[in-house]
């Protein structure tokens, strides 16, 4: 089972990735992999060595397939939320088109189960849809050959459910969304929001959905670009709108949370107040995870009681003070300001808690 809040358990098809922002920094995939990095071991090869030949914290790029755990959750029984690839990024460069569709075959052959997707590389995910719609370039019968030879060491456990399913997608952008999968993106701040928010609202997903952390600034997501083909008209993504298109622009989730680990980075609970502030006006459920190892304190609770948040009164209304708490993450709800304790879930799936 999984010790994130917001999921039941992890499957990792794949092992491996490289950073692409500062989101990356204190990866904690990576303080994992680096455990694990020894000769025999499951990432050995996937992390750089330091000058004596020891395994760091930090992805060398390469991206390894794990067949063998590809059809795990078809051993499932029990009905469960699945966070896939907690220890990469599905639409990494790195991996074929044809091993994420095997994924996606998968999924589709889980129906019990909900899969939440999380990508730093929506652009990419909309490459393989791209890919995906247009039969991946390949007749049917190549595909399911290119797809099977990605995933050749888990054929006996997968051919007979989810394997074969991938062909259904393949070619046939009519059966997407699957019902059951969840793709999200994960951003840290301005930048990165603008940038990868209009990518995943492209996409054809049950839920779209943004992982706000480690947050590192405040988003104000009416200040986010209205699409990738016009990046200079802004729009407000958890309302939607736009004319030119039948995309429903509009996001489904918001999760939200502080870094934490060696070297956290300030985590100002006004961002979080002003999210959630953002989410209840536009009927968007927010949910959040965690306050991290560095809380910070920004506005004068008085003010924060009043209903005043830091876009109603300019500047912070005195200088970031610590906020101190037992929890190591701050992830005990029981230690936060009541106003912070919101853990929604999509109201498609109502409201899980």
């Amino acid at each position: 089972m999984s010790k994130i809040e917001w999921t039941d358990a992890t499957w990792n098809p794949l092992r491996g990735c490289s950073r692409v922002s500062e989101g990356c920094r204190n990866c904690y995939a990576e303080v994992v992999a680096r455990r694990f990095a020894g000769p025999g071991k499951p990432y050995e090869g996937l992390v750089r060595l330091d000058g004596e030949g020891k395994p760091r914290a930090r992805w060398n790029g390469t991206v390894r397939q794990v067949p063998e755990h590809l059809g795990a959750p078809l051993r499932w029984r029990k009905p469960r939320m699945v966070f896939v690839n907690l220890m990469s990024d599905l639409f990494h460069e790195a991996v074929p088109f044809e091993y994420i569709a095997a994924v996606f075959g998968v999924m589709a052959a889980a129906p019990q189960h909900t899969f939440q997707v999380l990508t730093k590389r929506p652009e990419r995910a909309a490459e393989f849809f791209e890919w995906a719609a247009e039969g991946g370039h390949l007749s049917p019968g190549d595909a399911l050959r290119r797809c099977r030879r990605a995933a050749a060491d888990a054929l006996d456990t997968v051919s007979a459910g989810g394997l074969d399913l991938a062909l259904r997608f393949v070619g046939r952008p009519e059966a997407w969304p699957l019902p059951n999968v969840w793709i999200g993106v994960s951003i840290e701040d301005p930048p990165t929001a603008q940038k990868r928010i209009p990518e995943i609202l492209c996409l054809p997903a049950a839920v779209r959905w943004v992982s706000y952390e480690p947050a590192l600034a405040g988003v104000d997501f009416a200040r986010v670009p209205f699409h990738r083909d016009h990046p200079l008209v802004p729009f407000n993504p958890l309302v939607g709108g736009g004319t030119h298109t039948d995309t429903p622009w509009r996001l489904d989730w918001v999760v939200i949370g502080g870094e934490s680990g060696p070297g956290a980075r300030p985590f100002d609970l006004a961002w979080a107040r002003s999210t959630i502030r953002q989410c209840r006006a536009a009927g968007v459920p927010v949910f959040v995870k965690q306050l991290g190892a560095a809380p910070m304190q920004s506005v004068e609770a008085s003010l924060v009681a009043a209903g005043l948040y830091p876009d109603d009164i300019g500047p912070a209304g005195r200088r970031p003070e610590r906020v101190h708490l037992r929890n190591r993450k701050g992830g005990d709800p029981s230690e936060w300001p009541e106003d912070l304790r919101v853990r929604e879930f999509p109201h498609a799936f109502g409201g899980r808690a």
